[in-house]
């Protein structure tokens, strides 16, 4: 059977373990980040989440880094219902403010405006977002009568790099590191990309025809997963 050392290009930090786990399948995994996030910390900003946190609201998270950075600037508890996309989002939510307050989950914005629209009781709530995120899903929840107030508590900010080594495949988490990537870097027709979502895979096919593998779900593990699932099994195929 074939043995060859893979080589994958993640756009954002790993945790370790992972990166283990793909050595284990002869498969290298560099971690090159191409977006950095930055909290809000103006007064601004931060008198609205507190103002937020002292009021029972509908509150929804589409990011980690909104989560993050509300968490840090809240005092005490929160008695807010909540809507948020799974993976690590969800687990942040619930780790910060409690299962019980998660009203609903979704892998995709769509499927989570669906999910609010649904709910019937809902006129108006709070998407805490960055400032580079998509109109898409307060967009849906307007046009079916319901009030969002964005509340931007991150910015995105690209971090060009360019790279030199030759990878195998290449993995997106987000369009904004789509964008920064290809700012300055071409790739070869043999390379695949892996993007977590269709937005980002939309993204990426502005720059490029090389074959792109989505997944559906917001998890980290997930699309790493399926990247090394990818070339292991094609280091499985016997040779003729």
């Amino acid at each position: 059977m074939q043995n060859n050392k893979i080589d994958i290009l993640c756009t954002r930090p790993l945790n370790e373990t992972i990166i283990q786990k793909a050595a284990i399948k002869n498969i290298t995994i560099d971690t090159i980040p191409f977006i950095e996030t930055r909290d809000l910390n103006n007064s601004a900003c931060l008198e609205q989440i507190q103002m937020f946190s002292e009021k029972n609201i509908v509150a929804v998270f589409t990011s980690m880094n909104a989560v993050e950075s509300v968490y840090k600037n809240i005092n005490g508890k929160v008695n807010w219902t909540i809507f948020c996309l799974g993976g690590v989002t969800k687990d942040l939510v619930q780790q910060y403010f409690g299962k019980a307050c998660i009203a609903g989950t979704a892998k995709n914005a769509s499927l989570l405006a669906t999910k609010i629209v649904a709910a019937k009781n809902i006129k108006e709530l709070v998407f805490f977002c960055g400032d580079q995120h998509l109109d898409f899903l307060p967009q849906t929840l307007k046009e079916n009568n319901i009030k969002v107030e964005e509340c931007i508590v991150y910015k995105t900010i690209p971090v060009i790099q360019v790279v030199e080594k030759n990878y195998d495949g290449i993995i997106f988490f987000s369009p904004s590191a789509v964008h920064s990537f290809f700012s300055v870097n071409t790739i070869g027709q043999q390379v695949v990309l892996f993007a977590i979502g269709e937005t980002t895979a939309n993204a990426a096919k502005t720059y490029c025809t090389n074959k792109i593998i989505t997944s559906e779900w917001p998890g980290k593990e997930q699309l790493i997963d399926r990247a090394i699932q990818y070339f292991d099994k094609i280091n499985s195929i016997p040779v003729n």
